[in-house]
């Protein structure tokens, strides 16, 4: 009798390691796995891309300019599959940050400083003005509040990143969510097809062009990619004035959630935290004032603009442009008056301020 009670015990000790690892590879296992499809496929187009700049004539243009093309092409003629939306929003969130952390090499802080105060206030001020004349603009041509909170965040912080955290405390609808990334990465896009044709028109050198791509243009990716057809100069100056843009999107989303809780009767709203600028800023002043092994140093620079051509092919594999048309023509052009206004304001602020 004893013998036939101890078995049912033995038997209900071993399954618990067979849970437990059962357990670990759900955890782990297949969440990598499941990135892996969708970061082979930007892995793929980025590469494409440095390839296409070997034939004549393509070259003018960067591999992140191409990558994000190559993206759009293919989600909206092809289609992603499904299997590749993990890891796609993978290499367009987390590659992306990662590539500007290690953009840090490239600075120190003597460039950082040379934009002073007075840039950073002009950034500031763009920013604050670009969110309130795309809340009031739609107003007065009828777009809805929240949509038009989603796009003004979007154009005036860091695009898609900008309208995902802002709806945190916006609340808008998924459908909100969705023409507002697809409508500030449209204007985005055309920006970084645009603005390197414009240097020598506008009369502006390589710093000034660098703070008007980067006080301007949407996302991060296409700051850089608009900015570097300039020069590297001009690099360094648009992702200073850009990531102080991100870096000011944690205090946009706070205002908006204490705003709307108060109006509530709450007493508090959370707001998401920029983390990636603080290790940029971390790896900047480290590359300022630690030696780091050439070699080591090189390789990584080399593999940075190689990531942002990944995480542009993931923002162009995210860029339906079917969701420009499925609100109505009114937030499409509300998006296209917040863009003009940005680029505007803030090439005024640079030609006389910055």
């Amino acid at each position: 009798m004893n013998e036939l009670k101890a078995a049912p015990a033995v038997e209900a000790r071993n399954p618990k390691p067979t849970a437990a690892f059962s357990k670990a590879q759900i955890l782990v296992l297949p969440n990598w796995a499941a990135l892996l499809p969708g970061i082979a496929l930007t892995f793929a187009i980025a590469a494409i891309a440095y390839l296409l700049r070997m034939l004549p004539g393509v070259a003018t243009f960067s591999a992140l300019i191409l990558a994000i093309l190559i993206g759009i092409a293919f989600h909206n003629v092809v289609g992603a599959p499904a299997i590749c939306k993990p890891g796609i929003k993978f290499s367009m969130r987390r590659i992306l940050r990662f590539a500007i952390i290690l953009y840090g090499l490239q600075l120190t802080l003597t460039q950082v400083a040379s934009v002073g105060i007075v840039g950073f206030l002009a950034v500031s001020a763009t920013l604050a003005a670009t969110f309130l004349f795309t809340v009031q603009a739609g107003k007065l041509i009828g777009v809805e509040r929240k949509l038009a909170e989603l796009l003004g965040a979007g154009t005036a912080v860091c695009g898609a990143a900008a309208v995902v955290a802002t709806n945190t405390v916006t609340e808008g609808s998924e459908e909100d969510v969705a023409y507002g990334v697809a409508c500030v990465t449209a204007f985005g896009t055309i920006a970084m097809f645009l603005y390197p044709l414009l240097p020598q028109l506008l009369h502006l050198d390589a710093r000034g062009y660098g703070l008007w791509s980067g006080s301007s243009i949407h996302e991060v990716a296409q700051v850089v990619a608009a900015s570097l057809q300039n020069g590297q100069v001009s690099g360094d100056f648009a992702l200073i004035a850009k990531l102080t843009r991100v870096a000011l999107l944690a205090p946009l989303v706070l205002s908006l959630g204490l705003f709307r809780a108060r109006r509530r009767g709450e007493n508090h709203a959370s707001a998401p935290a920029p983390w990636f600028v603080f290790g940029f800023l971390a790896v900047v002043v480290a590359n300022s004032l630690v030696t780091i092994p050439p070699e080591l140093k090189s390789g990584l620079i080399q593999a940075t603009p190689f990531l942002l051509a990944m995480a542009t092919a993931a923002m162009g594999l995210e860029t339906d442009i079917r969701k420009l048309m499925a609100k109505g023509i009114r937030p499409f052009l509300l998006g296209g008056m917040a863009w003009v206004f940005v680029g505007t304001l803030a090439l005024t602020l640079v030609k006389t301020v910055m």
